[in-house]
């Protein structure tokens, strides 16, 4: 089906897919090995549903045993600016690139659905496509189908694409030609390692969640452990940094899709402290924070208050002293503690905030 493939390949591009490669089902035969390593260690922390479908994410071939082939696709949300450069404006919250813009989930699916009807249209056969919610090893099959390798920071990455990209997944019934599999181009590189402020990479390429900012302010219900805390900075849901250090992203392809443009900019703390629960779903309508809730993101403010060392901030604070949620009331007692600790390592301001 060498035809079929290049005409799978052009509409996919067409359709503003930065990448698309193929490769068969059980061509990650290491995945199951090395999920069960990092189950077996914990590093998954509260995310119970990586436990729960372990046999069908270790084992692609087992999510749908008649599937021939997997499709696998990135496409790029490259951010235009430094998505650092708000960490050197503590009174505001940095959220991460690809939750700037509006939900990928609902973006990317209807786009990989088109895609899917084109190919039974075109080929026959059935597909069934996946983004992210369920049990795919979405980054080993990204491997195996050419489209970059996973770094030492985890993520993938590819010398034409850079690390911005979300991955989708076609699973089909048709035989389609395999490409050849990519190998890692980091080399000595330990940039995104050294970045990291919760030293969340215990080795290159593998990852503790229990310590990354993207889990802690994301899938991490209840306090954050005080050792960490303070680490987290401003970053109120996600972070970027390992991902922007890496070199290859001189070669980012830029994105296509215009809902992936910022629209959430840095908000400041202090605002977002106030929000009542329908407060925040108003403001975040059709953003992937939506899905956390008020209670966990407003804790995860909290944080980014106390962190700040700015004394203007402390009756956003006090606000939420009697909070309804007991974790976001532990927060706020603990921002204010935080704060009067950096004044008196003379680290924050008594004075307006910025």
């Amino acid at each position: 089906m060498s035809g079929l493939k290049n005409q799978l390949v052009a509409r996919a591009l067409e359709e503003g897919f930065s990448k698309v490669g193929v490769c068969r089902p059980d061509a990650v035969p290491e995945a199951a090995a090395r999920l069960r390593a990092f189950l077996a260690e914990g590093r998954h922390g509260q995310m119970a549903w990586m436990e729960e479908r372990e046999g069908w994410r270790g084992n692609p071939a087992a999510l749908w045993p008649e599937a021939r082939s997997v499709v696998m696709l990135a496409e790029a949300y490259t951010p235009e600016v430094d998505p650092m450069a708000g960490l050197a404006q503590p009174d505001r919250g940095v959220i991460s690139v690809y939750a700037q813009g509006k939900d990928y989930h609902d973006l990317l699916k209807r786009r990989l659905k088109r895609l899917g009807r084109w190919m039974i249209e075109a080929g026959g056969g059935e597909i069934k496509v996946f983004v992210d919610t369920a049990p795919v090893m979405e980054k080993p099959l990204a491997q195996a189908a050419g489209l970059g390798w996973q770094g030492k920071h985890t993520n993938l990455l590819g010398r034409d694409l850079g690390n911005w990209v979300f991955l989708g997944a076609i699973f089909t019934t048709l035989d389609l030609t395999p490409d050849a599999a990519e190998v890692s181009h980091c080399g000595s590189c330990t940039a995104c390692l050294d970045i990291c402020p919760t030293r969340a990479f215990p080795a290159p390429y593998q990852l503790d969640a229990r310590r990354c900012i993207s889990y802690l302010t994301i899938e991490h219900k209840g306090p954050v452990d005080l050792e960490l805390r303070g680490l987290l900075g401003n970053r109120i849901y996600g972070c970027d940094d390992c991902l922007a250090v890496c070199p290859w992203n001189k070669f980012a392809v830029a994105a296509r899709e215009v809902g992936y443009q910022p629209r959430l900019g840095l908000p400041e703390l202090a605002e977002l402290a106030a929000l009542d629960d329908a407060g925040f779903r108003a403001r975040f309508a059709g953003s992937p924070i939506k899905r956390i809730g008020r209670d966990r993101f407003v804790r995860n403010v909290l944080y980014a208050i106390g962190n700040s060392g700015h004394a203007a901030l402390i009756p956003a604070v006090t606000a939420r002293l009697d909070d309804a949620d007991p974790v976001v009331a532990e927060a706020a007692a603990w921002a204010i503690g935080r704060i009067s600790q950096l004044q008196d390592e003379g680290i924050g301001t008594g004075g307006e905030s910025c």
